[in-house]
């Protein structure tokens, strides 16, 4: 009941907001104040009322309305409360499309910072179902802080914006926008945070088996950082530059890695362990089976033995004379030293 009166309360206001924009001969120019403000009444009836189509489309309109009047921050408004709406509505694209409006308002009125906090929060909740328009969404942001020259604030949009090129696996894209976010930090002055992103990129470099890119990161951005970051993103790539697989796994183990965020820790499963530690260490196994130790014995071919033992083959008599000269004295020999007893 309290629904339905909502409703045609709403409707009303949406009738005196069409007689505000009608002209007459007495009346050449429509009033938008009024229609905008009566817009927006009649949309938090709409959605009292659980009509969230209608209150989406009065918030568009007295958005509409404001912008006549130049009034750009109340247009913007009204626009982010549709954003809201259309989060219920589950309409990610229509977010993306108004977001970007939104913002364009928010500039137009001089207020670059409430744009990019819009710009934000819409790209976080469209992430999930369209993610290459949350990057746009973040990179947008990166470039409205930018103009105020704020690296800080840009630098926590490129992190969002990182983290979600990871979680997409695009390892490449994600390294570039890393680097956009440790020059961020560098112009922000803030070297403990270059260092953990740091560590980001050789990951992000060994998962691509790019030890030699991993190397050259550290030699580019190392001197920025501080030295416990910078000493676990060195062990990373001794031990990968090394083959040493077993090193490899205690850098990949270590705890500043194991507490970074999620999608960054994840990365431990997916780079790809050396193998030459591996080869060596079969190689230097020792032989401790009957089988092992025959694999080694070189094989011998007749023509050898008939080298050795100057051609032709040995009989039972030519072995024996070397048995009895190892083995038991002849019965002669027993009889000169006493007999036999």
């Amino acid at each position: 009941m309290a629904a339905a009166k909502k409703s045609s309360e709403g409707t009303e206001l949406v009738q005196q907001a069409e007689k505000h924009l009608k002209t007459s001969l007495l009346k050449w120019k429509p009033d938008y104040e009024l229609a905008a403000d009566s817009y927006n009444k009649a949309a938090t009836c709409f959605k009292t009322a659980k009509e969230l189509q209608k209150a989406k489309d009065c918030l568009y309109k007295a958005s509409d309305c404001y912008k006549q009047t130049k009034a750009f921050f109340s247009a913007a408004k009204s626009l982010d409360q549709a954003i809201i709406l259309l989060k219920e509505l589950q309409e990610w694209k229509e977010i993306s499309n108004i977001a970007h409006k939104a913002c364009q308002l928010f500039q137009e009125h001089g207020s670059p910072d409430t744009a990019a906090l819009l710009l934000d929060k819409s790209a976080k909740m469209i992430e999930a179902h369209l993610p290459e328009d949350a990057l746009i969404l973040y990179r947008r942001a990166m470039e409205v802080v930018m103009i105020e020259d704020r690296p800080r604030q840009a630098a926590e949009f490129a992190t969002r914006a990182g983290r979600l090129l990871v979680k997409l696996g695009k390892y490449e894209d994600a390294i570039n926008m890393l680097s956009r976010e440790m020059n961020y930090h560098i112009a922000g002055e803030n070297p403990a945070a270059v260092g953990r992103v740091l560590v980001v990129v050789v990951l992000l470099h060994l998962a691509r088996e790019d030890v030699i890119a991993a190397g050259k990161a550290i030699q580019e951005w190392g001197g920025n950082g501080q030295q416990d970051e910078l000493q676990v993103a060195m062990n990373l790539h001794r031990a990968f530059d090394s083959e040493d697989a077993q090193a490899a796994e205690r850098a990949l183990a270590d705890p500043f890695i194991r507490h970074m965020d999620v999608e960054y820790a994840k990365l431990t499963r997916v780079v790809p362990l050396p193998k030459g530690y591996s080869d060596l260490e079969n190689a230097a196994r020792p032989k401790t089976n009957l089988e092992d130790l025959v694999d080694d014995i070189p094989d011998i071919d007749d023509d050898d033995l008939e080298n050795e033992y100057g051609g032709g083959s040995r009989s039972n008599n030519d072995v024996e004379p070397q048995a009895k000269s190892t083995g038991v004295k002849h019965e002669e020999d027993l009889e000169e030293e006493g007999g036999l007893c």
